[in-house]
């Protein structure tokens, strides 16, 4: 048994059993002990680098990005740092401090020396994570010299093929199978997964072709290239997603796959014409940052208990709510996630699928040939489902349908559009459900917003102003009891504010997380449903049942320091 494998068995993370499947596809998948337990999620990477520390007696070390100069970079060629997986961390006179995912192995070994020979250098080896080795690999390029570096390729060659405007059709399509194009859009792909962008776009100008990368839920220029090379950049996305190239004049949606820095990475295209040119939309659908589990999303403790006790039932609806873009699939998708067991059938349909799910029978719904949601949902139903995932109810049909399924012993997820949780019932009784068959089907109805995460590294504490203060404090005080003694409000209030910093590009937030309200289907709330009640009365129930608004959550969060107040106040107006 390998040493990793034995040191889990030891500590009890996984039995003989689970050790004997591991060993056996460390064996004959080729890969390393430390890839196949990460990919099976046995244990956190870091937790598993801090274990491997320990066997090898190695120091783990974080490297210092900020600390790391070109010029150190060039003692180690990229090539050479990605085939062995060691980067350079530091030089203190004849000492080169190297960071290394796998120091054990014999072929890392020999480059060491190697390396210590041809700079007549002694290294001194770390232990890294493949997450740090990533980062540091960041370091190596930049878009902007990727980018130019190759623009200054097709330059030269549309100069030898005398091609000097937008290139005709048939050379068109010869450019974009080169080399340099092909270049340009796998470097404009990669900057945007490794700096955590949820969208790309390529809009053409009058004058150029701009690239925008959102990041946080915000849009920012990345950079601006030629206009001539905007019909080639276009095609070969094009030509990746399947779609037709000679078609300028109608959208069209598509999706590829491509495998950036070792992660296979899925994109969603969709193109549109406008007058300058044809725009391009690309959503990155990175499964690293994707898919998340309750905790990573932001539910607290008593939203995450209402869920987990609706998901513990055999049947009933939980219907995530809010506008486009708020975060409601990866909460669906995190408790299909928990769902996700050997002993259970789950059938999702979705417009579209956005990630991949191991063991789920997920299904693309295509309305251009009249398979829709409630098509869709009526065959599901003959397919001996335990679990259903709606990506969303738009019409009567589909709520009715969805509704039949909760009732007669299915779990089912879906999502709906209203601004908060107390509008679920409301919008349910619009699409033509009856109110005696709401109560006994719906488990759970939850509202989502995303906010923006403040950097950890650069946010800063102040003394909240007497405005915000008594803000804060008329909203502690419509809280349930609990929350209330878990805030421990205590004047002067403090409250973190954006900053910015190298780690967080200078925008003061990293990442994003959602603030949450829950309501449950209780014996209350279902005699209120039955009598055909106001929104107003369900808010009564809501603040009863001890729900924590969004609103509340947000001002939860500020004071954890997780968000700003201008954050929570957006959302406020959302909401």
């Amino acid at each position: 048994m390998t040493s990793l494998i034995k040191e889990l068995v030891k500590l009890g993370k996984i039995n003989d059993k689970k050790a004997v499947a591991l060993e056996y596809e460390v064996k004959n998948s080729g890969q390393k002990e430390e890839e196949v337990i990460l990919n099976q999620k046995i244990v956190p990477e870091r937790d598993l680098f801090e274990l491997k520390s320990k066997t090898l007696k190695l120091p783990l070390k974080d490297p210092n990005l900020e600390s790391i100069s070109v010029d150190l970079l060039k003692l180690i060629p990229e090539d050479s740092a990605r085939f062995y997986k060691i980067v350079p961390l530091g030089k203190k006179e004849k000492v080169l401090m190297i960071g290394a995912v796998y120091p054990e192995d014999l072929k890392v070994r020999e480059a060491l020396q190697f390396l210590a020979r041809k700079h007549k250098i002694s290294c001194e080896v770390y232990l890294i994570t493949p997450s740090a080795l990533k980062e540091v690999f960041k370091k190596y390029r930049s878009l902007r010299k990727e980018i130019k570096r190759a623009l200054e390729e097709l330059e030269t060659e549309m100069k030898e093929e005398g091609i000097k405007a937008a290139p005709a059709k048939g050379e068109m399509e010869r450019l974009v199978e080169e080399a340099p194009i092909s270049k340009v859009v796998a470097v404009i792909l990669r900057h945007a997964v490794e700096g955590n962008a949820s969208d790309i776009h390529i809009e053409p100008g009058r004058e150029n072709l701009r690239v925008r990368f959102r990041l946080d839920g915000v849009l920012h220029s990345s950079i601006f290239l030629p206009l001539r090379v905007h019909l080639a950049v276009v095609a070969r996305v094009k030509i990746l997603s399947q779609l037709k190239i000679d078609e300028t004049r109608v959208p069209q949606d598509g999706r590829f796959s491509a495998k950036i820095s070792e992660d296979l990475i899925d994109f969603r295209v969709s193109t549109f014409p406008t007058n300058f040119g044809e725009k391009v939309c690309i959503r990155v659908l990175n499964p690293e940052t994707g898919m998340k589990t309750f905790k990573d999303i932001g539910l607290n403790e008593q939203n995450t208990g209402i869920i987990d006790e609706a998901i513990s039932k055999p049947f009933g609806m939980i219907l995530a709510t809010g506008p486009t873009g708020c975060g409601k699939s990866t909460t669906l998708y995190a408790i299909l996630r928990v769902l996700n067991k050997e002993g259970v059938n789950i059938i999702t349909l979705e417009d579209p699928i956005e990630y991949y799910l191991d063991g789920v029978n997920q299904s693309q719904i295509r309305p251009d040939i009249g398979y829709t949601f409630a098509s869709g949902l009526r065959s599901v139903l003959r397919q001996d489902p335990d679990i259903i995932m709606v990506g969303e109810i738009r019409d009567s049909e589909t709520a009715a349908l969805a509704t039949h399924a909760a009732l007669t012993g299915h779990i089912v997820l879906s999502t709906l559009h209203t601004n908060n949780a107390l509008g679920v019932i409301p919008r349910l009784v619009d699409l033509g459900i009856e109110n005696y068959l709401i109560s006994p089907s719906l488990s759970v109805a939850l509202a989502q917003r995303l906010v923006r995460r403040l950097c950890p590294h650069c946010k800063k504490k102040k003394k909240a102003t007497s405005k915000i203060e008594n803000l804060i404090l008329d909203e502690i005080e419509k809280m349930p009891p609990e929350f209330k003694k878990k805030a421990n409000i205590k004047k002067p209030i403090y409250i973190y504010e954006p900053v910015g910093c190298k780690k967080c590009k200078d925008k003061g937030y990293s990442g994003r997380v959602a603030v949450v309200e829950t309501l449950k289907m209780t014996e209350q709330l279902a005699e209120i449903t039955l009598q055909r009640s106001s929104e107003g009365d369900i808010a009564k129930e809501a603040e009863r049942q001890g729900m924590v608004t969004m609103r509340q959550d947000g001002v939860l969060k500020v004071l954890a320091g997780l968000t700003s107040i201008e954050e929570i106040l957006r959302v406020a107006e959302e909401s």
